[in-house]
């Protein structure tokens, strides 16, 4: 190996990065040397002087750029897992130097024109490379392979600072995120939380050296899960009022001019490549097909949505009453007495349900458990293997034909990793390449003091299913080309896998196999899963709002012309005239994400994409009752689905995939039942 580890494949099982032995100081010589290297492979492809054939053009193109693939996958997934200033500080300087780069490629006209003619001649290829070259044609021309040298002039800058504040963005919400975590210097006010969760709190102020006190960290949406247990109201109003300010307070952390700058930018780009707004260009290159189809189904949804959530305030306000309270039920009332609600009328206690969720049991014989039973996956733990940060834990993964690669598992909360849960890929699968998959998980979970169990909460168990749906999706997928690999798929298509695994964290052979109290073994009463699920769709009124708030907030952000957008200068009143027009202004409902810290859409690739989570749960839905009708949790169910969805990876339509998988296109039907929409 040489001196900079990225510069050569890593000889460690399944291509690992070797994380002991990578400093600070290898990134940016690596990242040179990959965009130097790729540049290289690809003016030989356009230097070619044959006529452009799939082997000569769109294989080595497939084979190129391994060293950036490399560097790239560590760096990103570092700055969001284990951040650290000197990380962040090399963002800012190496993001538009990367934007200048893929756009020196997606914006060659001879590259453009060897893909188009290949794609327009496509006989005599397989149908995954006739359809990688379709991919590639139309990637390339929604880029912009096709507009005059001056308008790629004006269309190379604006990438380039994009890319500089869509980072800048994601640093300052975690600096302000930290900034706003609550110190509490009273036990006393954190009546209500358990016993694993108040040590939580006390092993978070003590990482920060405030010894003795107890630290509540802000988490990524707008609400956080001690506001349904804390009893003391002041409290849970300090926590949400902080979690509001995130990113637009007149500081050093303030994105509100950052986002401005963003939409506008996007807005102008938009208009370049001839598109009315940012939303239609995003939603022509996904399965929604246009902005229009978006807006329709959002908006069908919304006034129904609202209306449950208002019914559901109206009730919550009258225990709010009844506890003295002379005044509106606000945001930090809400989930405190709709887990009131929730135990009175469905005998659903979901804070005694923690002693149940040992993080370790779910992992292993709820997470596991099912991916073996559908897909016949086995976990290895390699303790020999070293991760990025202390703690985080790899897993070989193996199936009937052998190994597969590689999972790991960050599970804790730290001041250096972002907010929320996700999946990334360290290395993705591909038979040209001969690589195997590493996927890995983060969550968010509160360390509890040394000794004491790991206890999640029951949303936290349902984020780590459904963000294992993403692994599995990266795991499975075995396809030929890396452009198709693991998740490489239509953004409002990427949710579907992920959103259908959530099912059976619930589901009885897995609830049965997992859900057992950490002291004592006992399984948890078959009657509490029951009454659980029965009490599903409680609340949806609220759930269903605050996510339609945040996805049409997203839409009206990137529904702007470039004269709009830049005839708008007050965020929170833009804001409230979106939610206002869309119906979703519902008192102490506020959107999940706001706009300052709605890093999904302003730094984490889902502009004008946020409304995929709904989207792909109508193919969830229906994938669910699927399941439900052909017997469940069963290796025959788990081949099909993975032979249809998951073991394609990107190399297929996924709407005509689905249509074998299911026999027909997926109905709304199930979806409108689930979140109480079918009034």
């Amino acid at each position: 190996m040489t001196a900079n580890p990225f510069l050569d494949p890593s000889p460690l099982p399944h291509g690992l990065p070797p994380f002991a032995e990578i400093r600070f100081e290898h990134f940016e010589p690596a990242f040179v040397e990959g965009m130097s290297q790729q540049r290289a492979e690809v003016a030989a492809i356009v230097a070619d002087e044959e006529a452009p054939t799939f082997a000569n053009t769109l294989e080595p193109l497939e084979r190129s750029g391994r060293v950036l693939d490399r560097v790239a996958a560590v760096f990103f997934s570092l700055l969001s897992s284990d951040s650290t200033d000197a990380l962040a500080e090399l963002e800012q300087s190496i993001a538009p130097r990367l934007a200048e780069h893929a756009d020196a490629i997606r914006l060659d006209p001879s590259l453009y024109a060897r893909i188009a003619t290949i794609a327009a001649d496509g006989q005599s290829l397989t149908a995954e490379e006739r359809y990688l070259a379709e991919r590639y044609e139309t990637e390339m021309r929604l880029a912009g392979a096709g507009l005059d040298e001056a308008a790629k002039v004006r269309l190379r800058e604006i990438n380039q600072r994009l890319s500089v504040l869509s980072a800048r963005f994601d640093k300052n919400l975690l600096d302000d995120t930290n900034d706003l975590a609550l110190v509490v210097d009273d036990p006393a006010e954190l009546a209500g939380l358990d016993a694993s969760e108040i040590s939580g709190a006390a092993e978070a102020a003590a990482g920060r050296g405030l010894e003795g006190k107890h630290l509540i960290t802000l988490v990524l949406p707008s609400g956080h899960p001690a506001l349904a247990s804390l009893r003391d109201r002041g409290l849970r109003e300090r926590i949400m009022r902080a979690s509001l300010a995130r990113g637009s307070r007149d500081n050093a952390f303030d994105n509100r001019p950052v986002l401005l700058e963003i939409v506008r930018l996007r807005a102008e780009r938009a208009e370049l490549l001839g598109f009315a707004s940012h939303a239609a260009a995003v939603a022509a290159d996904n399965t929604a097909g246009t902005a229009e189809a978006v807006a329709g189904m959002l908006n069908s949804l919304a006034p129904i949505a609202a209306r449950n959530a208002r019914r559901e305030a109206d009730a919550l306000a009258v225990r709010l009453r009844a506890d003295g309270v002379d005044g509106p039920l606000e945001s930090w009332d809400h989930a405190f007495y709709a887990e009131q609600e929730r135990r009175e009328l469905h005998s659903v206690d979901t804070a005694a349900m923690r002693p149940y969720f040992n993080a370790e049991r779910v992992l292993r014989d709820g997470v596991f458990f099912a991916a073996n039973a559908l897909y016949g996956l086995t976990f290895t733990e390699r303790p020999d293997l070293v991760g990025y940060a202390p703690g985080v834990r790899v897993f070989e993964v193996g199936d009937d034909d052998g190994p597969r690669g590689l999972y790991l598992l960050d599970l804790y909360t730290r001041d250096s990793k972002r907010g929320g849960a996700w999946m990334n890929s360290l290395v993705e699968q591909s038979e040209l390449l001969g690589t195997r998959t590493i996927v890995m998980n983060n969550l968010n979970v509160s360390r509890p003091a040394e000794g004491e169990p790991t206890l999640l909460t029951l949303d936290e168990v349902e984020t780590f299913f459904h963000e294992f749906g993403h692994a599995l999706h990266g795991l499975l997928a075995t396809v030929r080309f890396p452009h198709f690999a693991g998740t490489r798929v239509f953004r409002d298509f990427v949710e579907f896998p992920s959103q259908v695994n959530e099912m059976w964290a619930l589901w009885p052979e897995v609830a049965t196999s997992y859900a057992r109290r950490f002291d004592t073994g006992e399984p948890m009463p078959s009657e509490v899963v029951d009454r659980v699920k029965a009490a599903q769709s409680h609340g949806e009124g609220f759930a269903t709002t605050e996510y339609l708030a945040a996805a049409l907030l997203d839409q009206a952000w990137h529904s702007l012309s470039r004269e709009q957008a830049d005839a708008v200068t007050d965020v929170e009143a833009f804001e409230r005239q979106a939610l206002a027009d869309a119906g979703l202004d519902v008192p102490g409902v506020p959107p999940r994400y706001s706009s300052a810290y709605f890093a999904h859409i302003f730094a984490g690739g889902y502009d004008a994409g946020y409304y995929s989570y709904i989207w792909s749960e109508v193919l969830d839905a229906d994938t669910v009752e699927w399941f439900r009708d052909n017997g469940g949790l069963s290796r025959p169910n788990g081949d099909r689905f993975r032979r249809y969805v998951l073991g394609i990876g990107g190399s297929r339509d996924p709407l005509a995939a689905y249509r074998e998988f299911r026999g027909r296109d997926a109905e709304i039907g199930p979806l409108l039942a689930r979140r109480g929409l079918d009034e």
